[in-house]
């Protein structure tokens, strides 16, 4: 007989035996070690004590451990908690172990266990087997113990990895600050800089307003001096128009001072290249149109001073209108209002210039003498049938 059997302690049973699973104290002292450390962890361990004892427990987790184990070798109420226990957190590998009808089966199933990594339920669920023997139970603690140290070296180590990743975060966790001040003060950099361009974009709108508004003061002012002074454009246009006749007559006055000093006593020869100068022409009959106003439309521009010599000496007021070709139609409709007689040129003025000047003095009754050739004995000959018409009794 067993040893143990003298501590009433039952040894397992080295051939086959019944269905009945043992209980945690029927044993060997030498499982319930391994048993109680790797299937029941120290805070619920703790838990269960104080629940069987009825009030805290102020002993460490060592203390706790090991007076749990040296209640397991009887069946005491610690030992009855410590078997519902692993029967209640074990149920289903217990269920599983049920399929196996020999040692070896147990065996086998332990070692699948064993390498899966899975040994607190496999290790009380063969235990506690009916098909488990005295020599499987040493295999099963020797295991087991060889589990435990190389899970305090695995622990130790994932202790190591753990410190290190705690450095490593610790680290991560300083970059991230510096740079989260970093992105702060990038972001108030950022807000200033914003509120300055917004400050400098109102200024502008601000301006542009300003500006627009001088803009429409400015342009009010300009119609009203407009509007203050009527016809500006035609009296502008008039003022040019002037100065241009201006111009026009001091030329023309300076070529009658040349042809005065160039004058000759020749015979009077009609010709176009060389006007005849008047004294030469012969005027057969008196003249007389004192006091008239005659205007000559037509013409050419180097004759123009020679016609005004000749219609001043017979004692009349001379206008000229070239006939359209610089003189506006407007001037033609004034000239011919203030004329009393009119000399018209018609090889040297425009189509309308001469319906024009024939309408109006048909319209007016005003005398007018038509003379195809512009040469100034043509403009004799005109003014001699004006002064004919003037002495015929009417």
């Amino acid at each position: 007989m067993c040893d143990k059997h003298a501590s009433n302690v039952p040894c397992p049973a080295d051939g086959p035996q019944g269905s009945r699973r043992r209980r945690v104290w029927e044993l060997s002292h030498a499982c319930h070690c391994p048993l109680v450390g790797v299937g029941l962890p120290l805070g619920g361990l703790r838990k269960l004590v104080e629940k069987v004892t009825g009030g805290k427990v102020l002993h460490d987790d060592y203390d706790i451990h090991v007076g749990t184990v040296s209640e397991c070798a009887l069946r005491t109420p610690v030992a009855d908690a410590v078997q519902k226990e692993l029967e209640r957190r074990y149920a289903q590998h217990i269920q599983r172990f049920r399929s196996a009808k020999t040692t070896e089966q147990v065996e086998a199933m332990w070692e699948a266990a064993v390498a899966a990594g899975d040994v607190a339920g496999a290790f009380w669920a063969g235990l506690s087997h009916p098909r488990c023997s005295t020599a499987l139970e040493e295999k099963m603690c020797r295991d087991i113990h060889m589990v435990q140290h190389q899970a305090g070296a695995c622990a130790r180590a994932d202790i190591n990895k753990f410190n290190a990743v705690v450095a490593d975060n610790a680290r991560l966790e300083r970059e991230v600050a510096r740079l989260q001040e970093r992105c702060n003060a990038l972001g108030q950099e950022k807000a200033l800089e914003g509120e300055r361009h917004e400050s400098q974009l109102r200024a502008a709108r601000a301006a542009t307003i300003a500006r627009d508004g001088d803009v429409q003061v400015l342009r009010a002012e300009l119609a009203r001096l407009q509007a203050s002074i009527p016809e500006l454009e035609t009296r502008e246009r008039l003022a040019e128009r002037v100065a241009q006749m201006e111009a026009r007559e001091q030329s023309l006055r300076t070529q009658l001072v040349e042809l005065k000093a160039a004058r000759a006593p020749a015979p009077v020869q009609e010709t176009e290249a060389a006007p005849t100068p008047i004294q030469a022409v012969p005027v057969a009959m008196p003249v007389r149109l004192e006091n008239r106003s005659v205007l000559c439309v037509g013409g050419r521009s180097s004759s123009v001073p020679i016609y005004r010599n000749m219609i001043e000496r017979v004692g009349a007021q001379f206008a000229h209108h070239d006939g359209g070709l610089e003189d506006s139609s407007s001037q033609l409709d004034a000239s011919l209002a203030a004329a009393d007689l009119v000399i018209c040129q018609t090889g040297c003025i425009s189509h309308s210039a001469y319906w024009r000047v024939k309408d109006h003095c048909k319209r007016h009754g005003k005398r007018c003498v038509f003379v195809d050739n512009p040469s100034v004995s043509s403009l004799v000959r005109g003014l001699q049938e004006a002064a004919t018409e003037e002495t015929q009794p009417g």
